[in-house]
């Protein structure tokens, strides 16, 4: 394990593996560095991979008052610490912070996203993703960790009863470990609007991007990933079939290797 300090004096931990150009990995809710080790075991042949835990998860430290700037900061020292420009790949929300730290002039080569959750443009789309971002908040303003992260799931589109039963299973407290960065995930993928698709913020960024997304996940999802890919100027979309938001790691790692590579 290896520390960088970002600009806010924040510790952030980080791995590196494999031989080749580097490539970042940014995970999304509930991961830390080590959710990527599946999807980085296939990728190190080619790759030098990068996997870290965002602030406030495994061994990175955070900062009471949280701002998505601060992620990208984040970013930023990763990317000068691995030097040159990397390879920068986000997973559902991790690819909302990653597209938004291109934007912001984070130095990279590339950037590949997984079914970032932008929401859908619509009235009814907007209002839900609205009311359950507002009540993890008030769970966790609350201290109920584990309410809040049956709410998120629920959310997400989990069956309650599900949601309910993941109380039990073992992964469980390390899901309640980290719910107080449920915001996080929220702020990445709205930080300046309601949650839909920042047409102006991606319409900004230049370099090659591709966006992927799984051929058996819901519509909407692909439809969001079809739009996000048409407003990229130099955008690209992969429909990865028989997947779902949990794509095979060998599915995507292949995706991924693929456009890096190009």
């Amino acid at each position: 394990m290896e520390i960088v300090t970002s600009a806010d004096a924040t510790p952030i931990a980080f791995e590196r593996s494999g031989e080749g150009p580097v490539l970042i990995l940014v995970g999304g809710a509930f991961n830390d560095r080590g959710s990527a080790m599946p999807l980085a075991e296939h990728l190190e042949p080619r790759f030098t991979v990068v996997r870290y835990d965002r602030r406030g998860r495994g061994d990175s430290g955070d900062n009471p008052l949280y701002d998505v700037a601060r992620e990208i900061e984040d970013l930023a020292a990763l990317a000068d610490t691995v030097g040159g420009r990397p390879g920068l790949f986000g997973l559902s929300s991790g690819g909302a912070l990653a597209l938004r730290a291109v934007a912001a002039g984070v130095p990279v080569s590339r950037v590949a996203v997984y079914e970032v959750p932008f929401v859908p443009d619509e009235d009814e789309a907007r209002e839900h993703a609205a009311r359950r971002a507002e009540a993890v908040r008030a769970l966790l303003d609350e201290d109920r960790r584990g309410d809040a992260v049956v709410e998120f799931l629920t959310g997400i589109g989990l069956p309650p009863e599900m949601a309910q039963g993941m109380r039990h299973a073992p992964m469980f407290p390390a899901l309640e470990a980290i719910a107080h960065t449920l915001p996080y995930d929220h702020a990445a993928i709205a930080a300046d609007g309601d949650g839909t698709i920042p047409a102006g913020l991606i319409g900004g960024i230049t370099l090659p991007a591709l966006v992927a997304c799984g051929g058996a996940s819901p519509e909407p999802m692909r439809q969001v990933a079809r739009r996000l890919a048409e407003l990229l100027p130099d955008g690209r979309l992969a429909e990865l079939e028989g997947q779902t938001h949990d794509a095979a790691p060998d599915v995507l790692a292949s995706a991924l290797t693929s456009f890096f590579e190009g």
